[in-house]
């Protein structure tokens, strides 16, 4: 009742939240010469002090334009389009004074058949801009990422952490919650791993890092990272190329193709993607184990090489059709196929007190699974005016189907194989509201339910080929989400305020079904919670370039089918892994205060408590290290962050980006006490260098200090990468050569951390050091249609829109 209460509260602020002050706005129309509106023309905001842009547009069906929740600044037009002449407007300032500007109609001249020259926009877009919710990433100011996949993108990202495994944390927050386009994955672990591996990035157009996401998002993970990918909203039949091809120690290709007609009523889009992905991997263990008193009993050096292969396809097709001027349905169609296939060798040599060889030991496994994907998406927009007032929502349904086998050949036993089959589908469905009133007040409303259910089959058989059911496992989890938010923006005079409050309901069934030799098993979870945000904002002087912001919220980290299925599985002799149905949430908070200096300088303090600490835990059974994850108490985290954006000279930007973290948890793994504490840096340097028109460069360096996973510390590491770019074809292409880890020197070397009577050291190094070249090339030409209805993808129904 009290957590209904302190929802139902927040709406009653949020309708309270209402004042008498006007937004900042440029708004006009623009015409030909035949006094024709210019339906499709592209609008370009650019800040007058340095030509970076701002803000993209296209005129409407009735020739209108408007950028809204601008900052106080001084600003230009860039209109083009190829049926007219490049138009650049005179300087426009806001303020205070001047916070509603509409402009004299624009007439734009024809272009007498000269084909129109894209204006120079003299400085590129940062790497790094900053919004009181979120820090945004634009992927184009990498050079090196066309010829990267998505996770070796994020991996470069400043405040980005991604292990060996795959597992990705934001400024030491784990759990993160991936979305593609504002949708999630479904997806955690090396199965999103192998994901983002298959998207090339290439295709990617910006990151959006949330540290605490605003109420409209899931409260799952402890952040959110939302990749939004390429999307060419030019009227006509425009499209893009991009195919790359690096090479390390084992090679990668990736291949993309994007198509866009967009006429009239109609928007179709489409593309296909094509990726090859070889990787290696060598470990090195070192296990010493010990007595009671503390004596050492014996050792084990193990050590394990991967090869990993993985190649598909992947395809979508979307459709938005505009029934009238104010609403506009859509559906979106995907389908990916990705198989894998890794061979992975082990040895260990078994060692007494004295370091006396007692035996020796060697196997492999050979492991084959296909990965097939389909999505679908209906949704719909209708805004029933101008001023912001939409309503909107989807409809998606998604599975995975992954069979596959793993083969495991051991001399010194018995070998046998897994035979795996996993499927995952998911429904849900959503709606969303948003109105926007005169006074800087801004309003969303939302509902959500989700079903998810995993069914993962895994058979195990003797070497005969039969079943043994007491290691065999069918494993189900359902897991059902209910939810609702409020969310409102309001902006004063200098100080703006966000709140928000979400609600979400949650029921997990996890079900492992008996056989010959098995116990039918349940478990069940239920709860529900609430969870708050709050953003303040305060512009210390009247242009808002200073500005400190303050932000409060809680999520949660929900453990998923992997982590409870309580099924034993095998990775070499000396290590297992197993799942644990009595695991709970965690449960984050944060707070952050921040000073930004328009784009040039962000210095933010954040603390972050957790309860309920997952933790992957380690216990030593009969020399065997098995792992699991666990709940091992509290911690806590307090991180400053420093982010720099300069330009020492016109042809040269820096982004420097720093972060120095104290890291502590209080709890107990087993019996043993757990007290991990340690102080983390990671440094991020990346430089871009404008050559002259037609050629750029790229020089980044990435250090993290060392720092603490689960039950281990892993020691600081560096790595150092380079690129260089021409623009060709009349600047719609380019080329691109980058190299990855030029020292080769992002090894990983871990030591153990509170492990009872054993202790490991771990040396790990991957295929990273790569050369690779890449091209892409857009084309098409902007056809203006005057009927036009439709400029934004309603598909995309949590994105943040180009007003």
């Amino acid at each position: 009742m009290q957590k209904l209460s302190a929802f139902l509260l927040c709406m009653f602020i949020t309708a309270q939240l209402l004042a008498q002050n006007k937004p900042k706005i440029i708004s006009g129309i623009i015409k030909n010469t035949q006094n024709e509106f210019a339906a499709g023309a592209t609008v370009k905001l650019m800040r007058s002090t340095d030509s970076v842009l701002i803000k993209t547009t296209v005129v409407n069906d009735n020739g209108r334009f408007q950028f809204k929740n601008l900052s106080s600044d001084i600003y230009f037009l860039v209109i083009s389009g190829n049926a007219y002449k490049a138009y650049k407007s005179v300087h426009i300032t806001v303020d205070e004074k001047h916070n509603e500007t509409s402009l004299p109609v624009i007439i734009l001249q024809p272009a007498m058949g000269t084909p129109l020259k894209e204006v120079v926009v003299v400085a590129k877009r940062p790497l790094l801009e900053q919004d009181i919710d979120r820090t945004i990433v634009n992927v184009d100011a990498m050079i090196s990422a066309a010829a990267n996949n998505t996770l070796e993108v994020l991996e470069k990202t400043p405040g980005v952490t991604v292990d060996n495994n795959g597992n990705i944390s934001l400024k030491g927050k784990s759990g993160v919650l991936v979305l593609i386009d504002g949708r999630p994955t479904y997806m955690s672990g090396q199965d999103l791993a192998i994901y983002l591996r298959s998207l090339p990035g290439g295709i990617l157009d910006k990151l959006e890092l949330m540290e605490n996401p605003p109420a409209k998002y899931d409260a799952a993970g402890g952040a959110i990272i939302n990749i939004k990918l390429k999307r060419n909203r030019n009227p006509g039949i425009t499209g893009s190329i991009a195919s790359s091809y690096s090479q390390g120690v084992k090679p990668g290709i990736y291949q993309a193709f994007n198509l866009n007609y967009n006429h009239k009523k109609i928007n179709w889009y489409g593309g296909v993607t094509y990726n090859y992905n070889g990787q290696y991997g060598n470990d090195f263990y070192d296990r010493k184990f010990y007595s009671g008193n503390g004596e050492l009993t014996s050792q084990v050096l193990l050590e394990n090489k991967m090869v990993n292969k993985t190649s598909g396809f992947a395809e979508r097709i979307g459709l938005d059709y505009a029934i009238t001027k104010k609403t506009t349905i859509g559906f979106l169609l995907g389908v990916q196929s990705q198989p894998r296939k890794s061979n992975f060798d082990f040895k260990s040599n078994s060692y007494n007190d004295v370091f006396v060889l007692d035996s020796s030991s060697a196997g492999s496994s050979n492991n084959s699974f296909k990965w097939n994907r389909f999505s679908s998406n209906l949704n719909f927009t209708h805004k029933f005016n101008d001023k912001g007032k939409e309503l909107s929502g989807d409809v998606n349904y998604l599975t995975y189907h992954s069979p596959g086998n793993q083969y495991f050949n051991n001399p010194n036993s018995n070998n046998f194989q897994y035979d795996q089959e996993s499927t995952i589908d998911i429904f849900n469905i959503k709606a969303d509201y948003t109105q926007s009133f005169k006074n800087k007040m801004n309003l969303e409303l939302g509902i959500k339910s989700s079903l998810v259910t995993n069914d993962n089959d895994s058979k195990y058989f003797d070497a005969a080929y039969s079943q043994v059911y007491y290691r065999s496992n069918h494993f189900i989890f359902d897991e059902n989400i209910n939810s609702a938010y409020v969310n409102t923006r309001k902006n004063w005079k200098r100080l703006g305020l966000q709140l928000g409050m979400r609600m979400e309901n949650t029921h997990l069934k996890g079900h492992q079904l008996g056989n010959a030799a098995v116990t039918e098993t349940y478990f069940t979870q239920h709860f529900t919670d609430v969870f708050p945000t709050v953003f303040a904002s305060y512009k210390l002087d009247s242009t808002g370039k200073n500005t400190l912001t303050l932000n409060f919220g809680q999520r949660v980290n929900r453990p998923n089918y992997q982590q409870f299925n309580p099924f034993i599985v095998y990775k070499d002799n000396y290590s297992y892994s197993t799942g644990n149905p009595l695991l709970k949430p965690q449960y984050n908070s944060q707070l952050r205060i921040a000073y930004q200096h328009g784009q040039l300088l962000n210095i933010a303090l954040a603390y972050n408590s957790v309860n309920d600490l997952i933790f992957q835990t380690t216990e030593v059974i009969n020399n065997i290290y098995v792992t699991k994850s666990n709940n091992a108490g509290r911690g806590y985290m307090v991180v400053l962050g420093i982010n720099l954006n300069v330009s020492p000279y016109k042809w040269w930007r820096m982004n420097n980006n720093i972060q120095v973290a104290h890291l502590e948890a209080n709890g107990m793994i087993g019996t043993e006490p757990f007290h991990p504490k340690t102080e983390s840096a990671r440094l991020n340097f990346s430089n871009q260098f404008t050559i002259n028109k037609s050629w750029s460069a790229e020089l980044s360096a990435y250090y993290t200090a060392r720092d603490i996973g689960g039950q281990s510390i892993t020691s600081a590491r560096y790595r150092v990468w380079a690129a260089v770019q021409k623009k060709i074809l009349k600047n719609k292409g380019s080329l691109k050569l980058n190299v990855e880890d030029i020292f080769h020197s992002w090894i990983t070397e871990d030591n153990s951390l509170a492990l009872k009577q054993s202790s490991f050291y771990r040396h790990s190094e991957n295929d990273t050091r790569r050369i690779g070249i890449a091209f892409s090339y857009s084309f098409g030409k902007e056809i203006f249609a005057r009927k036009r209805k439709h400029t934004d993808n309603a598909a995309d129904a949590e994105k943040t829109r180009v007003e």
